[in-house]
Formats: structure tokens, sequence, C-alpha cells
């Protein structure tokens, strides 16, 4: 058996500038990223409070972006929209490098975040688009082990930086994600894939979709999901620096490793699931979820001894379910899209997350406030609703679901 095949990885040939252009628009983004808030107080000299609101309102505004990118898909093409959102970002970022007034750099944060929004809307379809037949979920695989792999390299940049004095940090990183976005968006003209543009079939938003009731409620699932992926990052450095006997330094180690298995076992998890059901796959995920969030809040309740030992076994579970979600909800949600409209398709998936990512820092805040170990028992359950409303689904979602493509 060749390698690459033991391995779970598709043929690459001819695309590797998608891989390498994917990697490093990450490695920008985890660099830029988690300094971002920081930027608005410490060089734009905006209250923290003010910030936060910032780009709360920005994110919001891009909601509708996925919608947009669904009308047009299909006709345009995957790689276009790619290629549009990598250069909008990039611009975004020279207007945060130079720009100081707060309407500025609101425009700013949502031109970056619509450019985020249409930029998943779209890049698994590019995705599907270039894959040869039969290796479309390894593509998915692969594409987000590059992603995750530049993420995981751009934090640890981000924390070098960190080191430095004064505002140079901040405009460092700034100046390094606007070139990764521009860089990123040339080496996606590189690739052509086989797209073949598709009329819609009425006016409305999304004509198939609409109408088809069991994917809108995958959507539903999903969105509890990526919550639950969410969650992690967000409750992770509170829960630990304001609930727990634990070092704080651990926060970081512990999302490093969750990184670390997300950049290497993608392929091996779609390498190994080829015979199986991808909504199994999902269901297990939803399971594990439901495990990880009852140990975490148990932590609570163990001798301090064993804390770290407990974080250290919840962070494992979690990233189990981590890489199986990962590695199979978007082919789950191509492998049960009808070939006409599938860009469409997966461009309203992209909706679990953008609901996910504006719902958990609510979810998790409001929670905590009243109790430490709630948000992680209703985590728990709404993994466990998650689950079973995929099992539930099983019944008539299309036989696609069977295999992997």
């Amino acid at each position: 058996m060749p390698t690459a095949t033991s391995l779970g990885l598709p043929n690459v040939r001819g695309r590797v500038p998608l891989l390498v252009g994917l990697a490093i628009d990450s490695f920008g983004g985890g660099c830029a990223g988690p300094l971002l808030l920081l930027f608005f107080v410490r060089v734009a000299d905006i209250p923290l409070g003010t910030a936060g609101v910032l780009l709360t309102v920005a994110t919001l505004f891009s909601v509708a972006a996925p919608a947009a990118v669904g009308l047009v898909i299909d006709r345009v093409g995957p790689r276009n929209l790619v290629t549009a959102a990598q250069f909008a970002q990039g611009l975004a970022f020279v207007g945060f490098f130079f720009g100081r007034s707060e309407w500025l750099l609101f425009l700013c944060a949502l031109l970056t975040t619509t450019g985020q929004r249409v930029f998943w809307s779209s890049v698994f379809s590019l995705l599907a688009d270039v894959s040869d037949p039969g290796d479309r979920d390894r593509w998915f695989g692969l594409g987000g082990m590059m992603q995750a792999g530049g993420f995981g390299l751009g934090a640890l940049a981000a924390g070098a930086l960190l080191t430095l004095d004064g505002d140079l940090p901040f405009l460092l990183a700034i100046a390094l994600n606007a070139v990764t976005f521009f860089v990123a968006g040339v080496l996606m003209l590189w690739i052509h894939p086989d797209h073949t543009a598709r009329p819609t079939e009425d006016t409305g938003p999304a004509p198939l979709l609409r109408r088809d009731k069991p994917f809108l409620v995958l959507i539903g699932a999903n969105t509890i999901l990526a919550l639950c992926t969410m969650v992690m990052g967000v409750g992770l450095p509170v829960y630990v620096s304001e609930a727990l006997p634990a070092p704080k330094w651990l926060v970081g180690v512990l999302l490093a490793a969750v990184s670390v298995v997300l950049a290497t076992g993608q392929t091996l998890v779609v390498r190994h699931t080829e015979k199986r059901r991808k909504i199994n796959v999902m269901v297990l995920a939803g399971l594990l979820w439901t495990v990880w969030g009852l140990l975490m809040a148990g932590l609570l309740h163990i001798p301090a001894g064993l804390v770290v030992p407990g974080l250290v076994l919840a962070t494992a579970v979690f990233a189990a379910g981590d890489v199986l979600h990962a590695a199979t909800g978007n082919a789950l949600a191509a492998s049960v899209a009808p070939e006409r409209g599938q860009g469409k398709y997966l461009s309203y998936w992209q909706y679990s997350f953008t609901f996910a990512s504006v719902l958990v820092p609510v979810f998790f805040a409001q929670l905590f406030v009243v109790g430490h170990e709630l948000p992680w028992l209703a985590i728990s359950a709404l993994a466990l609703a998650a689950a079973a409303t995929l099992v539930a689904l099983d019944r008539v979602l299309p036989d696609a679901t069977a295999q992997r493509r």
C-alpha cells in the first residue's frame, strides 16, 4: 500500500499552492488573531469595552455573508471567492496597521470578518473542486491539517512577539497577517479547479435548501457541535485562572496539544473511517464531548492533586472528539448535498459555525457567573442532544452518508 494512501492523503500533484496558501493564511491568523483585541487597546488606545463592542458588532454585521456566497458560488466558482476574501482581509489588516480612529478600525473589522465568512463559506467547495474522484474527503482532512498546523505555528509566533516591548509586537503581527493574506491570495490564483458554472433554479436565496428540512436540522445539530469546539478555547483560560488550582501556563500547553492533534490526525481519521457512515463518526464526536463536559465540571469536586491529571484527561477526550468532527463534518455536508447547488449547500453549512461563534462568549460567560461548572454541564447536555438528533437524522438522510468520497 503506498505511504500516501496508508496515511489517508489525497493526490496533491498540481495543487500544492492551494495547500501552501491555506497554511500561510492560517499562520497569519494564528499570529495576529490572539493579539487583535490587545492591538485595539494598546496601540489604538481604545478602551477594552469599546474594542469588544466594535469587534462583536462587526461580527454580527457579517452574518449575511454565507447567504450572499450561496447566491453566487455555483456561478462564479469558489476559487474566485476564496481569492477575493484573501485580498479583502489583506486590505483590512493594512487598514489596521495605519488606522487609529474607531470608525476606521470598525470598518476594517467589518471587512475582515466578512472576508472570513466568505472564505469559510467557499473553501470547502474549492477543495471539492480540486479533488480527484474518491479523494474529496481526504482533501477536507488534509486542508484542515494544513490550517491547524499553520495556526499553531502562528500562535507560537504570537507568543514570541509578546516578549518584545511596546507597540512593536502588535504592529509586527498585524503587518505579518496582511502579508500572509496577500501571499495566500496570489497562490490561490495559481489553482485552476474544474468548476462548471451551474444556473440557479429560481430566484430564492436557497431554493433546494429551503425545502430540505433534514439538512436544516443537520445545520442545527452541527451548530451545537461547533459550539463545543469553540467553548474549549474561550472557556479553558477562564476556568483555569478563576476556578481551578492549576498553573496558568498549562492552558497554552493543552491548547497547543489540541492543535497538534488536529494538524496530524485528520487524514488518518479519514483513512480509518472510510468504511463507516460519516454520520456515525459525528455521533461519536458528540458522545465524546458529552463525556468531556462532565469531566470538566467534575474538576471542581476532586482533590487538588488530581486536577492537573484530570485536565489532561479531559483535554484528550476533547481532542478525540474534535479531530473526528473536523475530519468528518464538512464531508458529511458535502455528501448529503445535491450535486446541483452543492456550493450553495456548503456555504449555508458554514452558518453553524457562524452562529456558534456569536453564541459562545455569551453562553460561557453568563453560565460561568451563575456557577463555574454550569457551562460544562450545559455543553455536555447539548452535545448529547446533538448526538441523538444525528441518530434520528440517519434514517432520512441520503445513502451517500454511508461512504467516503
